[in-house]
């Protein structure tokens, strides 16, 4: 997992860094919070037999640039999505399939509704999308929510960032606590940790919950084929939550992905490969 090359791309007014692995069709992998590229590296491998696989840290996150540094509302799904277009121009990608988890998903939403006819297929496992309208806080679900909110504070990186054991602390109840199988991030634990302490990063992280705090208007349905598989046990989207599903994607083929929570590809990596395999494999 740790021989996957990097490199840093030019891309909009920032330093980009995408891991990337194998050749064939290319396939866009837009990671979630708290995660950055390495959240993929357990299925790069296995999807780079058959494809070109393009895994980016998103602007604040990873090792790509904090611009603008500090505390901003400036992160956005607009600006995310502007940057990964700017990436697919970098790379010479007219086309690319994307796969996304957690808030990545939203971005590839954006990225679809702003870039027409550039993704050709659209894979998720959970899925933020407009649907989910006001349940976020809604029927107790503010209990599970919270940390959405304390993103916004300017405490937060102070507060989660003080030491490595209260990042580590914070981290746990995050990735170990938002999965079905408990044991998911064992052995990559540390390497989530290490990645949070970087100069920038929490912050970097949190500002996508300050930049994305207003309502949006809902966008027109994504017209493209797309596949959603929702975690059964996944306490931060509920697979109720799947019941919209059909009004904001018309080529759509959603399922419950059984025995996993939160983070999918860490808790079942070889179901969740040959799932994105089966989708995206040439005709």
């Amino acid at each position: 997992m740790n021989n996957i090359p990097t490199r840093l791309v030019k891309v909009n007014d920032i330093a980009m860094n995408v891991a990337e692995l194998g050749s064939g069709p290319p396939l866009l992998l837009i990671h979630g919070w708290p995660e950055f590229w390495f959240t993929w590296a357990k299925i790069m491998p296995v999807l780079a037999r058959q494809f070109r696989v393009i895994a980016p840290d998103l602007r604040g996150f990873g090792a790509s640039d904090k611009t603008p540094a500090g505390r901003t509302d400036a992160m956005t799904a607009e600006l995310h999505a502007a940057d990964l277009r700017a990436l697919l121009d970098a790379l010479d990608l007219p086309v690319v399939g994307v796969v996304a988890h957690d808030i990545g998903a939203l971005i590839g939403q954006h990225l679809i509704h702003s870039a027409p006819g550039r993704v050709s297929k659209f894979f998720t496992f959970d899925c933020p999308y407009p649907g989910i309208g006001k349940r976020w806080i809604e029927g107790g679900q503010i209990a599970r929510s919270w940390y959405m909110w304390f993103h916004q504070t300017k405490l937060a990186a102070d507060l989660v960032g003080h030491s490595r054991e209260t990042c580590a602390i914070y981290m746990k109840f995050c990735l170990t606590g938002g999965c079905k199988q408990r044991h998911a991030f064992d052995d990559v634990f540390d390497i989530f940790v290490d990645n949070m302490m970087q100069p920038g990063n929490l912050q970097g992280g949190f500002n996508w919950y300050v930049g994305m705090a207003k309502p949006r208007p809902a966008p027109p349905p994504i017209k493209i084929p797309t596949r959603i598989l929702w975690p059964e046990a996944d306490g931060v989207f509920p697979v109720a939550w799947m019941d919209r599903l059909g009004e904001f994607f018309t080529e759509l083929q959603a399922d419950i992905f059984l025995d996993v929570g939160h983070f999918p590809h860490h808790e079942a990596p070889d179901r969740a490969a040959e799932y994105i395999r089966a989708f995206f494999q040439p005709a």
